[in-house]
């Protein structure tokens, strides 16, 4: 990518932007808006939140303990499963901003329809997936007339109250189709959170009565977005460029992050600093636990593959759609609320195989022409990354060049798990070697679980 900065038109009105590049003073973050009357304008500090202010809809903590009786005394109570906690927890912390909670029936047509949002000055943040609460025909009844409910957790603890509800049919072929570009089964977003889902859908206002925290070991990687921001203020940040991953980082995501720090110097910023944030929401079956995938960035940070220096790992705590194009629009714009102004997309962003047939189910390319004309993303600077793979000729992870195809070897999620579940070494210069170690330690973890569950069924049937 050349160093200068280029704007590209598209035939239709909106602005597409590749690169926008200036020098800002020390701790500054340049941002390049558009705004159709007055042009381009230019202004130095962290990017603005979408609707310029960072929701955070959890409870002020002198006011927790009258909040939390109040909360015992609202009449109706709605469980929440795994999803929609984590869909809470996106909420309160601001990522969804400016939503203030879970959507009303316009936000979700809008979202549905539009991939965006109008807000009441007129103008339009990006929101791609829905971010909504189902209720089922018994929930909605005893709702009745009331006008907030509880929402608790598995235990029935109170978790948040939702105000000035409002409840309206979930109409679930029609968000899927829309969602997805398909409703063949085996969807597995589809599966956990919307088929076996009640038939209606209730929005409102949150107040979250303290922040959500899972206990699991992993919370001090849990950050929000405000102390992202801090985070990046406290290492005099002048960019802050985002990769999203949900898979173990091997050394040619190393490449593509290290090659984009050196881009962004070449392009005249001071310090860029990458956040590294894992998506820690609901995953489909196969992919590694979060958990597993948290030791094994430990690993890469600790050996150097990546510069601690100039790298904050966190986890965004959203659930995982493999909805494509539709589903990378909602990453980049998440990413946007916590501060980052550079987003690295690569080859099928949020994509999976077709569940029916054997193919994939978007085209790969997709995601990043998507990204580049989104509407409520003009502020983002997408980053298209070149495709990397093995170079037999240098034994390292290196970009492909198509001119020695015959040189490179690739390396696929499934291929990398099938070695490592046979504790095979991948090529010198794949992976750290304590990252892969990591990866091996977890498929023998599930040999060992399902060893003890064949020992388990054996006692029982003797």
């Amino acid at each position: 990518m050349a160093s200068s900065a280029t704007i590209v038109f598209s035939k239709s009105p909106s602005p597409i932007y590749t690169n926008h590049v200036s020098r800002y003073p020390p701790g500054s973050v340049s941002v390049v808006s558009f705004n159709r009357r007055r042009g381009f304008s230019v202004k130095s500090a962290l990017i603005e939140p979408d609707g310029g202010k960072l929701m955070n809809l959890v409870v002020e903590e002198s006011k927790r303990r009258v909040m939390k009786r109040e909360a015992e005394m609202v009449p109706v109570r709605i469980r929440l499963n795994r999803v929609d906690l984590e869909w809470v927890h996106v909420l309160s912390e601001g990522w969804a901003s400016p939503l203030r909670g879970f959507m009303r029936q316009s936000e979700f047509l809008q979202t549905l329809h539009f991939n965006s949002i109008r807000l009441e000055d007129g103008s339009v943040v990006n929101m791609s997936v829905p971010i909504v609460l189902a209720i089922d025909d018994d929930q909605k009844n005893r709702i009745g007339d009331s006008d907030r409910v509880t929402l608790v957790d598995s235990v029935g603890n109170p978790i948040a109250i939702l105000s000035d509800i409002e409840i309206y049919k979930h109409p679930k072929e029609e968000r899927i189709a829309r969602t997805w570009g398909t409703t063949a089964k085996g969807l597995p977003y589809a599966e956990e959170a919307i088929t076996k889902a009640g038939n209606w859908l209730i929005g409102g206002d949150l107040q979250v009565l303290e922040p959500i925290k899972y206990h699991d070991g992993l919370d001090r990687f849990r950050l929000s977005p405000s102390q992202l921001r801090e985070e990046f203020i406290r290492r005099d940040a002048d960019a802050v460029f985002a990769f999203q991953l949900r898979n173990p980082v091997h050394n040619g995501h190393a490449l593509l992050m290290t090659d984009t720090r050196k881009r962004l110097l070449e392009m005249g910023y001071r310090n860029p600093v990458l956040l590294l944030n894992p998506l820690g929401g609901f995953t489909k079956a196969d992919d590694v636990p979060l958990s597993w995938r948290m030791r094994q960035h430990e690993k890469v940070l600790e050996d150097g593959v990546l510069d601690p220096e100039t790298t904050v790992v966190s986890i965004f705590p959203s659930p995982m759609h493999y909805a494509g194009p539709t589903e990378v629009q909602w990453h980049a714009k998440a990413r946007i609320n916590a501060g980052a102004n550079f987003y690295i997309v690569g080859r099928d962003p949020a994509g999976m195989a077709h569940p029916m047939e054997k193919r994939d189910l978007y085209d790969a390319d997709h995601g990043k022409k998507v990204l580049s004309m989104a509407p409520g993303l003009e502020r983002l600077n997408i980053l298209p990354f070149k495709v990397a793979a093995y170079d037999t000729t240098q034994g390292k992870m290196a970009f492909f060049d198509p001119s020695r195809s015959q040189d490179f070897l690739f390396i696929s999620g499934t291929k990398m798990r099938g070695l490592a579940k046979k504790k095979e070494n991948p090529p010198d210069g794949f992976m750290c070697p304590s990252g892969w170690k990591v990866l091996v330690d977890y498929y023998d973890s599930l040999s060992a679980e399902s060893g003890n569950v064949r020992v388990s069924e054996a006692v029982v049937s003797a």
